[in-house]
């Protein structure tokens, strides 16, 4: 009786754990989608007077404003945390948005910011105070700026202009993570951190899979080829 028991408990034991890893791939496989389509930000220019997009980046943005000083923490825990981490994926990058007047200052952390890692990703740009809020707006979130256009929370947008996020947060009245709270370093490390990867390797699991079916393609094409 012993025996059959055992015998029993490790013929469905890995079934069981399979079942368990497998569920939790199908439902953590994608970061849902908050808003669709957020707008782009070609009029913005940045501290060398061009124009940055999101289309086709996977961006961290975040709304710094014009009081810098007080956002300094934020950029420094975004820059450590996200930044430093990321910063060798492609097509990643860290947005911060600023109202035109505060030149200076974001110039002043940009440098601060330098000492620290390569900012050549790191973009800081520049809008008038209706086109910050007309493009926050696009985010559909359920946060505000604040008196000086800016807010504590960084948002993941993906390459096609979705805000990303979370639906099932436990920490959340109705569960839904639109932006993460950059002045908490436990925020960034326990929440942000897993949902850029979950981003990450969407990316690279579609460009691996299109990979294989090019390579199908070719390799259909030259069987046909051979035959001839």
């Amino acid at each position: 009786m012993k025996k059959s028991l055992v015998l029993a408990v490790l013929f469905i034991l890995p079934i069981v754990v399979y079942l368990f890893f497998a569920s939790g791939v199908n439902n953590f496989a994608k970061l849902p989608i908050l808003s669709e389509r957020v707008d782009d930000i070609n009029e913005f220019e940045n501290l060398d007077g061009s124009s940055v997009s999101l289309k086709d980046k996977i961006t961290v943005l975040s709304f710094f404003g014009n009081d810098v000083l007080n956002k300094k923490n934020n950029a420094l825990n975004l820059n450590e945390k996200i930044y430093k981490r990321f910063n060798g994926f492609e097509d990643f990058q860290l947005v911060a948005v600023f109202p035109v007047g505060a030149e200076h200052d974001a110039k002043d952390l940009k440098a601060e910011l330098s000492f620290l890692t390569d900012t050549a990703n790191w973009n800081f740009v520049f809008g008038t105070d209706s086109q910050i809020a007309s493009f926050f707006n696009s985010l559909k979130t359920d946060t505000d700026l604040d008196d000086h256009l800016g807010n504590p929370y960084a948002y993941i947008i993906d390459k096609k202009l979705n805000l990303r996020g979370r639906t099932d947060d436990e920490d959340v009245s109705g569960g839904v993570l639109y932006g993460y709270n950059t002045t908490s370093v436990a925020e960034i490390n326990n929440k942000m951190i897993d949902d850029i990867k979950i981003v990450l390797a969407e990316y690279r699991m579609a460009l691996k899979k299109n990979d294989e079916e090019q390579s199908g393609k070719r390799d259909s094409y030259l069987k046909k080829v051979d035959k001839r």
